[in-house]
């Protein structure tokens, strides 16, 4: 199995099904931040280390914090990912970033579906 993707996500109280979705993805929620503290609001923000994608849900968050953690991830060269707060949205947005769903056939499965030929 290919590497996960390290993810922080900013916005929103909950996140329903959200991780599920991303682990379609091959992508691992590593922290989420509901953006609600004044000290997300600060310039000097930094992501913590081995973050490889922020996401932000855009819906759910203030101006002033999405600015700071779109600067903490330029700093630290972390790719940024933008959008609403739903599935659909997730879905089209990770597909335009190049992050496509990992194929349910396995190499587990494939020997099981060749003694079936």
């Amino acid at each position: 199995m290919s590497n996960r993707v390290s993810a922080i996500i900013v916005g929103a109280d909950r996140l329903g099904n959200i991780p599920a979705v991303l682990d379609l993805h091959n992508i691992k929620v590593k922290q989420h931040i509901s953006g609600r503290d004044p000290s997300h609001q600060k310039k000097s923000l930094q992501l913590p280390s081995g973050t490889e994608l922020l996401i932000l849900l855009t819906d759910f968050l203030g101006h002033n914090v999405m600015k700071t953690f779109r600067s903490a991830a330029q700093r630290s060269g972390v790719r940024v990912l933008a959008c609403r707060r739903s599935v659909c949205s997730i879905k089209q947005a990770l597909a335009q970033e190049g992050f496509c769903e990992v194929c349910p056939y396995s190499k587990k499965a494939e020997p099981a579906a060749a003694t079936l030929q």
